[in-house]
């Protein structure tokens, strides 16, 4: 595919239809989108970076592709982030443009939506190696970091994740993840219009919702899966499609196969960050497995070090954050390749398997090295345990002792210590079981293990 035009799409390469990108209830053509954008693009031209409250809305799509157009970095902001999080992101960002606003801090000018504007959509104002994006990490270990995207990474990652999963033009894209991150705004928006794909955005992540929009590929995490599959009904109404993607958190295995009882196919599922975007997926012709995130895309290598730290360079991953160079040079080992900071094994063919977070996940109990995963894995086969958490605390006597919070219906402690040990070995039973309603998660499903 042309790497010079990043969406081509919106220059009629794939034709267009009156319904070809579908925000909730309304619909857009292709040749208004771009008009739309084309016309906000000329009334930020030459600002340093233009920020914008990522609802999922056609407005957030038409702001996002406006500065992609005019070569203004677009900074997204989670609609729910709280004051203190949104003032450090305009701050750290130096957004002076908040786009889709009558409102803005001292210092920023608010740009108000004006969606009956029209302008034609031409050649980008930059190239693709300057920057397009400036996404913000979710925090968990400090304030959020700015992360550059360039449109020349954007580009490398979808095309390769068009190779592994066939995504092509023919393809009726439908989702409901939130337009702030990588997987709804660069897969779910940018993706669509790069591979000529139509685009459903359903809103809210309802099972009726999503078996509605028809689709032919659906993107979804793992809570909202969760969801799909204790929907029989609707999620049988999934058979149609061609292809089920789960990301961004690890899919429990009763789930994966919930869903290929239900809908005739095994989801696949892929891994990624802010910093590298996409770089393993499990590809449409792959062997799917629970628990697999399947082989490098095209122009990506991985490798483990000799604790099992999962590391990646290629054309998908950043050159370093935003104002923080400390930080970039603690995320690069000497030889250029990023630290993902997740623990990772690799077989004899190539698949990846998610193990944790080094921080997090790997466990040091009573001398040996102990992947929360792998409990975690092992709670949810048993037929009481709906989710599981797994982390290590400081011990006297172990180093670090196994504690495993559980959403579980009722149960006696000792059944699920009992049933770690007789599935892995004894030495990875839990020393401890917390019964919680609920676990702590992010937008995106990923389970906040520090808040437990």
């Amino acid at each position: 595919m042309d790497r010079v035009s990043l969406l081509p799409a919106l220059t009629g390469a794939f034709g267009d239809a009156p319904d070809a990108v579908r925000l909730q209830n309304h619909a857009s053509s292709l040749e208004d989108l771009a008009a739309t954008a084309g016309a906000l693009s000329r009334r930020i031209a030459g600002a340093r970076a233009a920020a914008v409250v990522a609802t999922s809305t056609t407005e957030t799509v038409t702001a996002v592709l406006a500065g992609l157009h005019a070569g203004v970095p677009v900074v997204p902001i989670p609609p729910d982030a709280g004051p203190g999080e949104r003032d450090h992101i305009l701050r750290d960002s130096h957004a002076d443009l908040l786009l889709n606003a009558t409102t803005a801090p001292e210092g920023i000018e608010a740009v108000p939506a004006q969606p009956h504007d029209r302008a034609p959509w031409t050649e980008p104002g930059k190239a693709l190696d300057q920057t397009a994006l400036v996404l913000y990490t979710s925090g968990t270990t400090g304030r959020p970091k700015g992360v550059p995207i360039t449109g020349e990474a954007i580009a490398a990652c979808l095309d390769g994740l068009a190779d592994a999963w066939d995504w092509t033009s023919d393809d009726r894209l439908v989702h409901a993840l939130p337009l702030y991150h990588v997987h709804g705004l660069v897969l779910g928006v940018l993706g669509a219009l790069r591979t000529g794909s139509r685009l459903h955005h359903t809103g809210k992540p309802r099972p009726d919702l999503l078996a509605d929009a028809n689709g032919s590929l659906y993107f979804a995490v793992p809570t909202i899966w969760h969801r799909v599959a204790a929907a029989p009904t609707e999620a049988r109404r999934l058979s149609g499609a061609r292809l089920l993607v789960s990301g961004s958190a690890a899919l429990p295995a009763g789930v994966f196969t919930a869903l290929k009882e239900l809908t005739g196919q095994a989801p696949v599922e892929r891994y990624g960050m802010t910093e590298t975007l996409i770089t393993v997926a499990t590809r449409a012709d792959g062997h799917r497995q629970p628990g697999a995130v399947g082989i490098p895309i095209k122009g990506v290598e991985t490798r483990v070090d000799d604790t099992g730290a999962l590391e990646v360079r290629g054309s998908t991953v950043f050159a370093g954050y935003l104002g923080r160079p400390d930080a970039t040079r603690a995320a690069f080992t000497d030889d250029g390749w990023f630290r993902t900071g997740d623990v990772a094994t690799i077989d004899e063919h190539g698949v990846h398997r998610i193990i944790g977070r080094a921080s997090t996940d790997l466990i040091k109990t009573g001398g040996y090295r102990v992947g929360a995963g792998e409990i975690e894995d092992a709670l949810l086969t048993h037929p009481s345990v709906h989710e599981a958490a797994v982390v290590g605390r400081e011990d006297d006597d172990l180093g670090q002792r196994i504690v495993a919070y559980v959403v579980a219906d009722p149960v006696a402690e000792e059944t699920l210590v009992q049933h770690v040990a007789t599935a892995l070995s004894a030495h990875k039973r839990p020393r401890e079981v917390v019964f919680v309603q609920e676990l702590p998660r992010n937008a995106m499903g990923k389970i906040q293990k520090h808040r437990l």
